[in-house]
Parts: structure tokens; C-alpha cells; sequence
């Protein structure tokens, strides 16, 4: 069963939405990881390489920071499924490339513009987010 974290949910959410309006009015960038992290990848070009390996050491340097301000570890469950996690990374990034966006660009900043591309990318991986749960952790068992 999945925690209910109400706080901690509504602080992460301010956080992310506080990093999504300076990254826009500093940068005038949209704060999607998934253009963020693929322009880290060859042909290197334009600018701000520093700023984007910034924002993805700090991705994953967060949790090490959380254990050490506070003492408790992270609690995230991963499937063990390696054959299912390998298809669901797959498909993850084929879909953010389908859908020129991944869910925090099109979901957060792409909403909060009221982009008619990013309520439609929203309206479809939101339900077939929820169907997903519904089949894997109810039908399926995983």
C-alpha cells in the first residue's frame, strides 16, 4: 500500500512548481527533464550545458542531501521486473519523444501556459496512468 503524504506531497509540488517559474523567467526554459536530460547527450550543442548538468546531478543528488539533512532514508519502491522496468523505460521515453514532452514539461509547464498541445498530452498519459496502476497492481499483481 502507498503512503499517504499530504505534506510532504504539497511541499514537493511547491518546490517543483517555485523550480519551473525561475527556471522560466531566468532561463525563459521550460523545466521538462526529459529535453533537459536528452540535450546532455551528443551532438553537444548550444548553451547552458553546465545549467542542464546541474539540474540532473541535483535530480540525483536529492535524496543523498534529504538522508543527511534529516537521518531517514528515501522510501521508493521499484519493481524487481527487470524484463517490465526495461519496457517501461522504453516506452516512457518513446512517448516523451512522440509527445514532443515528458509529464513534468507538458503537466507543469505546459498546463500553467495553457497549452492546448500539453492539455491533450496530459488527457492521454494521465488515464493511461491510472489504467496502468489499476492492471498492474490489481489485475496483474505486480
Amino acid at each position: 500500500m502507498t503512503e499517504f503524504t499530504p505534506i510532504a506531497s504539497l511541499v514537493g509540488g511547491a518546490l517543483i512548481g517555485l523550480s519551473a517559474v525561475l527556471l522560466m523567467a531566468f532561463e525563459g526554459r521550460i523545466a521538462g527533464i526529459s529535453g533537459i536530460a536528452s540535450r546532455l547527450l551528443p551532438p553537444w550543442g548550444g548553451e547552458a550545458l553546465g545549467g542542464r548538468l546541474g539540474f540532473v546531478i541535483g535530480l540525483v543528488a536529492a535524496p543523498f542531501l534529504w538522508m543527511t539533512a534529516t537521518g531517514e532514508g528515501v522510501m521508493q519502491t521499484v519493481s524487481a521486473n527487470v524484463p517490465m522496468m526495461a519496457a517501461a523505460g522504453l516506452l516512457v521515453g518513446f512517448g516523451s519523444v512522440w509527445g514532443s514532452g515528458c509529464t513534468s514539461g507538458h503537466g507543469i509547464c505546459g498546463l500553467s501556459r495553457l497549452s492546448p498541445r500539453s492539455a491533450v498530452a496530459v488527457g492521454t498519459f494521465m488515464p493511461t496512468a491510472f489504467v496502468t496502476v489499476l492492471l498492474t497492481r490489481h489485475v496483474i499483481g505486480g
